[in-house]
């Protein structure tokens, strides 16, 4: 039997994106669960001492094509079709929420950095995620040195 049925793993674009994506692909074959993968863009925030108004939209939709462009690479490398990648705009622990409770996810896979001191306080994107969750949660840890 099988503990999962469909797994959502949420992706940033650092360079252990592979490895997070790796651990996902190989819980959902071991499980033969669906695999869906999600990026969230975050919102450009600019904080300007000054009356001239700033407009973003040009570059908020070029960092999205570029996060589309990417999560389509990681995509392709694992097989994983059109209709299981996603790319969405706003809080990263909202919409991956959102997604894994339409999409009836039970297992969302993310990548933990390990932060530590100020970082570890304040929280990061991993625990916001875990701590919303009406899921299982796995962190993966990322970025460690084992030397």
């Amino acid at each position: 039997m099988s503990l999962y049925k469909h797994i959502l793993v949420a992706i940033d674009l650092s360079d252990e994106a592979d490895e997070v994506l790796e651990k996902a692909k190989s819980l959902a074959e071991k499980n033969h669960a669906r695999l869906t993968m999600v990026h969230v863009v975050e919102p450009l925030s600019v904080a300007y001492g000054s009356d001239i108004p700033l407009d973003l939209t040009t570059l908020q939709d070029e960092i999205t094509e570029q996060a589309r462009e990417r999560i389509a690479r990681l995509a392709d490398s694992i097989q994983l079709k059109k209709g299981e990648q996603h790319v969405v705009y706003g809080r990263p622990e909202r919409e991956v929420h959102r997604i894994a409770e339409e999409s009836d996810v039970d297992l969302i896979v993310v990548g933990s950095h390990g932060r530590h001191g100020l970082a570890l306080i304040l929280g990061s994107t991993s625990t916001s995620i875990l701590h919303g969750a009406n899921c299982d949660v796995l962190a993966v840890r990322v970025g460690r040195n084992d030397g």
